[in-house]
């Protein structure tokens, strides 16, 4: 299995974009999708996770996420997006998709996003 991100680029403050995690091969099964982001200097963050029944989760900790970025799947195609509003500066990282598989963890390669003020 393969984790392929992509949607992120350079975006004005108040924009919006929309990430997709595509998975290949055998997809990712019944199995939970999570969201991450690396900011410049930072540890990695999960923020965000969805169930194959398309349960989702926000981090109790990542208060950025409130009523600007929401998860969404689509199990027919394999993909994982995140739509992001309202973008801010802060919001610059690299993000990443992830899925725990059978004990072996799968990540993309990551989708710098860039937020200018």
């Amino acid at each position: 299995v393969q984790l392929v991100e992509s949607g992120g680029g350079l975006v004005q403050a108040g924009g919006s974009l929309r990430l997709s995690c595509a998975a290949s091969g055998t997809g990712f099964g019944f199995n939970d999708v999570d969201w991450y982001r690396q900011a410049p200097g930072k540890q990695r963050e999960l923020f965000a996770s969805i169930t194959f029944g398309a349960n989702m989760y926000y981090a109790d900790s990542a208060d950025f996420v409130k009523g600007r970025f929401t998860i969404l799947r689509d199990n027919a195609k394999n993909t994982v997006y995140l739509q992001m509003n309202n973008l801010e500066p802060g919001d610059t990282a690299v993000y990443f998709c992830h899925a725990r598989m059978e004990d072996y963890d799968y990540w993309g390669q990551g989708t710098q996003v860039t937020v200018s003020s």
